[in-house]
């Protein structure tokens, strides 16, 4: 197996349209590594600059000790899961999951030999005679990681390739491609937009936007402490609650309501800084009678989430400011009438600064490339709702 090192990695494609923009990464010997970002943002064009099917505009490609810059994408020992699985029609499973080593011309009593072993280990020695358009989504997948895994390679690519599937059997799919990996110790790289995938699959992320990297760093890392507020408002289920404020002593002012200043900044800032204010959802208690230094709103939405409920607020705005919205996290039974007024507490040490669009009082932690800081990881604590 190999770590993956790229060095001021660039793609310009004609007209000027510049996809990858000076990317320095590294990626582990036998780490699931996930690009991750919205549409657009260059997660796939990296993907395929790593396995060759692009040609990289400028900087370079490591993969091992070996530059593989200039490689075709045959010699650079990698194998590409795509998002349509790529299965050829005409070919039965058996057939499919031994073209590669067709490719590298082993003889067809071997190829049989191989792909029935790798079918084996994912379940498809009852389907090796038939073909992809008798199969299930979930089947389909399991075939084109076969395919991947016949010819051993050292890195594994893997370009969205749950998108196709239901929401049941996504779960299921990302939990055995998770054990497969961890088995196989193979380095994983897996593009996704879907921050539940990157956050429950992968060791580390990379959040992308604009061909650049804003952050990377362990999936706590980037959900506690996000180093920009692109990253905190891209990452989670629900976005992290950005509101404006202004530094008050050793308070911040948010929506007329003096908070406690987060610890971490608080050597940062002086008195009078704008700055915004940024807590999760997840990360605020909700009570239903008046309490001092707290936030309060009125109940305009309430969304069933199953076990949870989101809750969102019209925090009031001073001086003729129109008000702005406030978003909360409560346990299942625990949800208010609509129309009526809560008060929210953040909890303690969850609560972040931001200026000019960074994170302050970042205390190292995440790798991060393009010139963007990274923050690490801070303390514990349940994702929940009210106390």
């Amino acid at each position: 197996m190999a770590a993956i090192t790229l060095r001021r990695l660039g793609k310009v494609y004609p007209g000027g349209v510049r996809a990858l923009d000076g990317l320095d990464l590294s990626i582990a010997d036998g780490e699931f590594f996930a690009l991750l970002g919205p549409s657009g943002c260059g997660k796939t064009t990296l993907l395929r600059t790593i396995a060759g099917l692009e040609v990289a505009t400028e900087g370079a490609v490591q993969i091992g000790d070996r530059d593989v810059t200039n490689l075709q994408p045959g010699r650079r020992d990698v194998a590409m899961v795509f998002q349509d699985y790529a299965l050829f029609p005409h070919m039965t499973v058996e057939e499919n999951i031994g073209y590669p080593l067709r490719i590298k011309k082993l003889p067809r009593s071997a190829r049989r030999d191989k792909a029935a072993e790798t079918a084996a280990e994912l379940g498809l020695t009852g389907l090796l005679d038939r073909r992809p358009g008798q199969l299930s989504g979930g089947q389909q997948q399991r075939v084109a990681l076969a395919r991947a895994m016949a010819c051993h390679p050292q890195v594994f690519l893997l370009d969205e390739p749950l998108s196709n599937l239901d929401a049941r059997l996504r779960l299921e799919a990302r939990t055995f491609l998770k054990r497969l990996q961890r088995e196989l110790g193979v380095t994983c790289v897996f593009v996704t937009h879907d921050q539940a995938e990157a956050l429950a699959l992968a060791d580390r992320i990379a959040v992308m936007e604009g061909g650049r990297i804003r952050q990377v760093g362990t999936p706590v890392e980037v959900f506690r402490r996000p180093a920009n507020t692109f990253v905190a408002g891209f990452i989670g289920s629900t976005p992290m609650n950005l509101l404006d404020a202004e530094v008050a002593g050793d308070a911040v002012v948010v929506a007329g309501t003096r908070l406690p200043l987060p610890e971490p900044a608080r050597a940062v800032v002086a008195d009078g800084d704008r700055v915004v204010y940024g807590v999760r959802p997840e990360y605020l208690d909700l009570h239903t009678a008046p309490l001092d230094d707290a936030l309060s709103g009125r109940v305009v939405v309430v969304e069933n989430l199953g076990s949870s409920s989101l809750v969102s607020l019209d925090l009031p705005g001073g001086d003729g400011v129109a008000g702005v919205g406030l978003q909360v996290v409560v346990p299942e039974g625990r949800e208010p009438e609509l129309g009526s007024t809560g008060w929210v507490v953040p909890r303690a040490g969850r609560s972040l600064l931001y200026r000019d669009g960074e994170l302050l009082g970042a205390d190292g932690g995440g790798v991060v490339g393009s010139g963007v800081v990274g923050a690490g990881a801070t303390g514990g604590g349940v994702v929940g709702g009210p106390a």
